[in-house]
């Protein structure tokens, strides 16, 4: 159902005009964006929720190669207003449901020397605000060539602030908690936590024939204003397009605590409705790999006596995977060219390894019901893949194969380029909409940030772009601190595949196999988390492809394993029940009747009361609790863990006690009645 509203009256809650000066109200009135031009000719906007100022006077513009800065002189041509009150049904979760109701004002530019005509368009939600520059058809503006884009956002005090440093090529690093002011040149998302107690995250959305935008902090008059800085070109340009297109959304989300921002579904419903005429096909997934052997180094990517990905090694996974509930297995090292790696052409994506039989595992696997999930790597040549892309999907096609994993570990190729400018979200975009073509779902790695394109191509599932699983393989690993960090900073753009679920945290059941292959020591190399926890962030860290990180053997006979076994992860409704950035937090999913549920903390541990009024009223439920043994926590008996069993109904509390660096996972399921 899609309800559209033209707000015409003068003195509608919509906006009240004065001259050139607009006041865009949320729907529920909580939040307030004022929109001016001043005397300058500077289009100016301010943020506030209830009392409280959260972007002070902020100018908007952008450079021009041939007509420079387009930041005043600009004259009003025009102003619009709507409001827009519709409900969508996601493909899948976390969240299927979504009200998308908002509050726009378009205003229609020109700027006085160069004569360019843009628009930039307002929309205020319940839980943020958002912006873009829109570029219309018109004469003598065919195409445009955007040197910098020069949106401000300047914050009130300095608020605590949780980041990672700006990068044009990796997001896989560790946050940082500190001062504003310290926070001087950011990735987005970005999170801060003001000194009332609200939470903004600074991001975008919609992020398809752009740059991708980070954030450099200015000291402008005595304010932390952040303005935006685009990811270059390799001639140092920033964006090249035709006019008739708009920028991505420059989003502010608001929320009164952690827990409210992290259920905030505005940057999907920023984008646009799906563009598949059938999605029946794209379905959420569990999935092992012979993937993890790799990084702790038991086995390698490349043909040899430990090679990973043979056909003997595939069918004995995917007979595990058939017994034991899990929808998929990914296989990385399938293919020939990982002997070549950076060299420009290594990777064959058609060709098999010498030991490994593609038609023989890809018949075994549909017998077994289980999905194969072929394995991309490019080592950053995006040249070479987009020359092989169509012949490749064909192929996984031809075999019945639905899924890929693609990976971009290497500088990108052209040299020069980064991976997140415009020539490469062109190229990610570019893969989405050939996969939609042959019906194959994406689980991007070293990809572009996630801007929840998800809802127009539903079939871009999942993504790393942080710090994930694998950094405990071969470095000093990821604190406890980091997994409850990650739920209100990189999640907030959209599912992230981190790969959760490791058992063997100490890494020590094949100690005396494993090899060297990114250090010199692997002796200190671990998970910096408890059993229990790697459970909890199954369910916490969303992503509707969900692996079970660990090798096989971890698994069999292992009775934590029933948690993943039985987790149904084609979720409806997402409650985030608790939660404070970088310490804990709770999170509540449901797929039909039954629940799943994970909270997690920190390096501190801690108790936490939850209370399941989300559960159907005079509905009987068994809960089945996974938790940090006695003695447990991430540093001493990390592995050790209990599983009791209660019966549970609407309103019930129920005492979370988490150890250091520890978690817990709850599996509540509808008794039949």
């Amino acid at each position: 159902m899609k309800i559209l509203k033209w707000i015409l009256p003068a003195l509608c809650l919509l906006i009240v005009s004065c001259k050139d000066n607009k006041t865009l109200l949320s729907p529920d009135r909580s939040i307030l964006t004022s929109i001016e031009i001043n005397h300058k000719g500077q289009l100016m906007y301010q943020v506030m929720k209830g009392d409280e100022v959260l972007i002070q006077s902020s100018s908007l513009g952008f450079e021009l190669k041939e007509h420079g800065l387009i930041t005043d002189g600009l004259t009003l041509l025009n102003k619009e207003r709507r409001e827009v009150n519709e409900t969508w049904t996601a493909v899948w979760g976390p969240t299927k449901k979504n009200i998308n109701h908002y509050n726009e004002a378009k205003l229609e530019l020109q700027h006085e020397s160069s004569q360019l005509k843009f628009n930039v368009i307002f929309r205020v939600f319940n839980d943020g605000v958002a912006f873009c520059y829109e570029y219309p058809n018109q004469d003598g503006f065919d195409e445009l060539v955007i040197m910098d884009e020069l949106s401000k956002f300047a914050l009130v005090g300095n608020p605590k602030c949780w980041w990672t440093e700006a990068d044009y090529d990796s997001y896989e690093k560790l946050y940082h908690e500190t001062p504003l002011s310290e926070a001087k040149w950011v990735n987005t998302p970005v999170t801060m936590r003001t000194n009332s107690g609200l939470h903004i995250t600074l991001h975008e959305a919609a992020l398809t024939n752009y740059s991708g935008m980070t954030l450099k902090l200015k000291d402008h008059k005595k304010k932390n204003t952040y303005v935006s800085s685009l990811v270059p070109w390799a001639d140092n340009t920033k964006v090249k397009i035709k006019t008739g297109t708009k920028s991505p959304w420059r989003t502010i989300t608001i929320a009164t605590n952690a827990a409210r921002l992290v259920e905030s579904n505005m940057i999907v419903n920023l984008n646009e409705p799906c563009k598949l005429d059938d999605t029946s096909w794209i379905k959420p997934m569990k999935y092992m790999g012979i993937w993890w052997g790799m990084h702790i180094g038991t086995e390698t990517w490349v043909e040899g006596d430990r090679h990973g990905a043979t056909t003997e090694n595939a069918m004995r996974y995917i007979d595990y995977a058939s017994e034991n509930g899990i929808d998929a297995l990914v296989i990385e090292g399938w293919n020939a060219g990982w002997d070549k790696w950076g060299a420009k052409d290594a990777f064959d994506h058609v060709t098999p390894a010498s030991d490994y039989d593609l038609k023989k595992v890809a018949t075994y696997a549909q017998v077994k019901g289980v999905e194969l999930i072929i394995h991309h790597e490019t080592g950053g040549d995006a040249i070479g893949y987009e020359a092989l892309i169509d012949s490749a999907y064909a192929l996984c096609q031809s075999l019945g194969i639905k899924a890929l994993k693609t990976g971009y570990a290497g500088g990108i190729y052209p040299q020069g380029e980064h991976h997140h400018g415009q020539y490469m979200v062109q190229h990610y975009q570019k893969v989405v909409e050939t996969a939609a073509k042959y019906r194959i779902m994406i689980n991007a790695h070293e990809p572009i940030k996630p801007t929840g394109k998800r809802r127009t191509w539903p079939n871009m599932m999942t993504r790393e772009g942080v710090r994930g699983m694998e950094w405990n393989a071969w470095s000093d690993g990821n604190p406890p601190s980091h997994t409850v960090t990650i739920p209100f900073t990189r999640m907030m753009g959209g599912p992230v595949d981190y790969t959760p679920g490791t058992f063997d945290v100490l890494l020590e059941n094949f100690a005396d196999e494993r090899i060297a292959w990114n250090t010199d020591d692997i002796s200190q190399t671990r998970v910096h988390t408890t059993l229990a926890k790697q459970l909890a962030l199954f369910v916490i860290l969303y992503s509707p492809m969900q692996m079970a990180s660990d090798v096989l053997d971890n698994y069999i006979d292992h009775p934590a394993f029933n948690f993943i076994k039985d987790a149904n992860i084609d979720y409806d409704e997402t409650k985030v029940l608790n939660g404070s950035v970088g310490e804990y937090i709770t999170t509540a999913r449901r797929s039909g009747d039954d629940w799943l549920i994970g909270s997690a903390t920190n390096e501190e541990a801690r108790t936490i009361e939850i209370k399941l009024d989300f559960l159907t009223e005079e509905t009987q439920y068994e809960a089945t609790i996974y938790a940090d043994g006695k003695d447990a926590n991430w540093l001493n008996k990390p592995s050790d863990f209990t599983i009791s069993k209660l019966n549970v109904m609407h309103g019930d509390k129920l005492k979370l006690n988490l150890t250091a660096g520890g978690g817990q996972a709850i599996s509540i399921k509808r008794i039949s009645q």
